[in-house]
């Protein structure tokens, strides 16, 4: 069956519902971005229809064919009719889509000076005359360029821009944008809030998900290149044959839309699948194993884009236990893999045997001497900020310390200590934080932001096999943001929003300024309703969902109590000169800047200074004024964003409208949860009073201390009264 035949026989079923002007169908959150509603400005609608008429689309390999269906989805959606295909423009309104390579049309159009500017994966868009007619041009040099510009002008369609006078050069500014799947081969989802996985491994290689696909299409709809399909707490079996076969059949899915997929390695593979005695990255035998493993992927899956490594990590094997570096470790699977053009993304996320002074710093002390050791086809990748995933941290030191070393940042889409799917928290804003934190350390180009200092993007997924993919609607945005940041970093949090909601929900600016505003507060009101003021991993044990700053007892670098510091005289973490000296990790003027307090930025207070309970911030108000403001601001807020949703009932449709209004009713009490719980502990420190008017909590800190959450592994929730 050929591939625009199978998207219509899908759309038919029910699996692609998005030309809902001729299929009717729930808003069940399947179809995502990609709804392709027809437009509803007539005004708009007619500029369309005139502006593309015509298809002209000739080459017919898998790439090109996947950007032709989606043209024959996409444009019979949006303009409420088929538009005929061509073999060269005959009437104004012709959209040509091609390469030079591909495309005669394309070869003659003056397009040479701005398709080197797309390099190899960019695109160009232009309204030109082609052959006497007016026309609209997506020109790229590479088919995956045009699969990428095709999407992007069903975007401009999706969000009522103009085609006036279209001018678009547009270049992905990373070459790796990944996605991390912390799937097992059992088909749970470590820290997955959104159903079982994707992956299907009882059934690969014989039986193809139809849902494969489409996860590829969202994925390439916002140029997203990789995926890597395994845990990072690795399970040796997936390099086994019996389940290289299953990855080649996913990675054939992926190919024509530019996915290359990934695997996690396993340190101890040799010693688990392969026989030997010994992992140890410097012996000839294992250094062989590895060798000969490579040639193995490779001829199963051509493309295969390397390994991800988790190693000295949480109980994880490693190079260390053979008291070799983790550049010895890297160096010998980037060997194995270089032959093949494969790269290592060799993850910083580290554990000493022994506590640290300061946890914090570990992963500068372990990969900062080895900067420059590492083989050309490995990176380092490095989470955002040095902890792990909190709602707010500084930026990783390694960004700034790793001067001769490919770097990859690390995000987390899914949102392990930031309500998971429940809470409405949308991650861009964060993100854009960090990537445009200046380090001050020269790199190439002399660029010293942090989006400088990196090769790409890499987010753990926070998809799985739910109707809707992400657990939640607004979920789907930070996938999405994701892989707008990922080709653009300096994409605005904002402009991202409104896209999405656009595309989404609805371009009616009486939908579109209020849900943006929503998104854009919502990642601040989980920051004060959970860790204000640069605190730091106060949630319960290992679920990480719900308060609990009282956390203690195991290893205690992982400890709520170890990171908060409370005790009578005050709260926070000094990382000062006078305490754990984090603070030298970063390059002046940082480091001055995070020591002093007259200049550590409020929102990073107790991250860097232990503080007094009754010392005055530059707000006049003392520490605990400060921290009960932030808490009550965090309800407030949620509680806002409730008003601004119930008021939007009439303008979106009720499936919708009734799965996000639930999700905020749960939000507001679990807002109120983390603030009473984290007031009443720190209480119990500071003994002071809540000021008149405050809302006092409905139950004692024991109370709050017993709470547990139901045990269900797959989405931990609990809902105080």
């Amino acid at each position: 069956m050929r591939p625009l035949a199978l998207v219509t026989v899908l759309a038919l079923c029910g699996l692609l519902s998005s030309a809902r002007g001729q299929i009717s169908a729930p808003e069940d959150g399947y179809d995502l971005w990609l709804r392709y509603a027809r437009v509803a400005d007539t005004a708009r609608l007619a500029e369309y229809r005139s502006a593309i008429s015509e298809l002209v689309l000739t080459s017919g390999e898998p790439t090109m064919q996947s950007a032709r269906d989606e043209l024959a989805l996409g444009l019979n959606g949006l303009l409420g009719r088929p538009v005929p295909v061509a073999d060269a423009p005959t009437r104004d309104g012709t959209l040509v889509v091609g390469t030079p390579a591909n495309s005669p049309t394309i070869a003659s159009l003056p397009l040479a000076a701005a398709l080197r500017d797309a390099g190899p994966e960019g695109f160009v868009i232009r309204a030109l005359p082609v052959r006497g007619h007016h026309a609209i041009v997506v020109a790229a040099n590479r088919d995956i360029g045009v699969l990428y510009g095709v999407f992007h002008l069903l975007r401009l369609l999706q969000t009522d821009e103009p085609l006036t006078g279209l001018d678009v050069v547009s270049a992905p500014r990373y070459g790796l944008r990944l996605l991390n799947h912390w799937d097992n081969l059992d088909g749970t989802v470590e820290r997955g809030y959104a159903g079982a996985s994707l992956w299907e491994w009882a059934r690969l290689p014989d039986s193809i998900s139809p849902r494969y696909r489409d996860y590829a299409r969202a994925n390439a709809s916002i140029g997203i290149n990789g995926t890597v399909l395994t845990n990072v707490n690795a399970n040796s079996a997936v390099l086994t044959p019996a389940y290289l076969v299953k990855v080649a059949a996913i990675a054939r899915v992926f190919r024509p839309y530019g996915i290359k997929v990934y695997l996690t390695a396993r340190f101890r593979a040799p010693i688990e699948i392969g026989g030997l005695p010994t992992a140890d990255p410097l012996d000839a035998r294992v250094r062989a194993w590895w060798a000969v493993k490579a040639d193995e992927i490779y001829r199963a899956i051509p493309n295969f884009g390397g390994f991800v490594v988790k190693a000295n990590s949480e109980g994880q094997p490693g190079p260390q236990d053979y008291h070799r570096s983790h550049a010895d470790g890297a160096n010998m699977l980037a060997d194995a893999l270089a032959p093949h053009g494969g790269i290592v993304m060799w993850r910083a996320f580290v554990y000493s045997s022994e506590v640290p002074t300061d946890r914090v710093m570990q992963a500068v002390g372990e990969f900062e001497p080895l900067d420059g050791a590492f083989r050309s086809n490995v990176l380092i990748q490095v989470k955002n900020g040095p902890l792990d995933f909190q709602p707010r941290e500084p930026f990783s030191p390694l960004f700034g310390a790793m001067r001769r070393t490919p770097l990859l940042m690390e995000l987390q889409i899914t949102k392990e200590y930031l309500g998971q799917d429940t809470h409405l928290v949308f991650l861009a804003p964060m993100w854009e934080e960090v990537l445009r934190a200046d380090t001050y350390a020269r790199g190439p180009g002399g660029r010293s932001d942090v989006a400088g200092r990196i090769r790409g993007l890499a987010g753990v997924a926070n998809v799985g096999n739910d109707r809707d993919w992400c657990g939640s609607d607004f979920n789907q945005a930070n996938w999405y943001a994701f892989g707008r940041l990922a080709w653009d970093p300096m994409l605005r949090s904002a402009a991202i929003a409104e896209s999405w909601v656009r595309m989404t929900f609805s371009n009616d600016p009486r939908v579109v300024r209020p849900v943006v505003a929503m998104m854009l507060a919502s990642r601040e009101a989980a920051v004060n309703y959970m860790t204000p003021l640069g605190l730091a991993h106060q949630m319960a044990r290992g679920h990480h969902y719900g308060p609990g700053p009282w956390v203690t007892g195991g290893r205690a670098d992982q400890t709520s109590v170890y990171f908060n510091r409370a005790d009578s005289i005050g709260l926070g973490f000094d990382r000062t000169p006078m305490g754990s000296n984090a603070v030298r990790q970063y390059w002046p003027p940082l480091r001055g800047r995070f020591a002093s307090r007259d200049s550590v930025p409020d929102n990073l207070l107790l991250w860097f200074h232990h503080v007094g309970w009754r010392e005055h911030l530059r707000s006049g108000r003392t520490l605990w004024e400060e921290l009960l403001a932030h808490y009550q601001a965090g309800v407030d807020t949620v509680r806002w964003m409730q008003r601004t949703w119930d008021g939007l009932e009439a303008r979106v449709d009720a499936d919708r409208f009734r799965r996000v209004q639930g999700f905020l009713r749960i939000q507001e009490a679990e807002a109120r949860w983390w603030r009473d719980a984290s007031v009443l502990y720190w209480q119990s420190f500071s003994h002071l009073p809540l000021p008149p008017g405050y809302e006092a909590s409905a139950h004692s800190l024991d109370w709050y201390r017993q709470l547990r959450c139901p045990p269900d592994p797959r989405k931990p929730r609990c809902e105080p009264s």
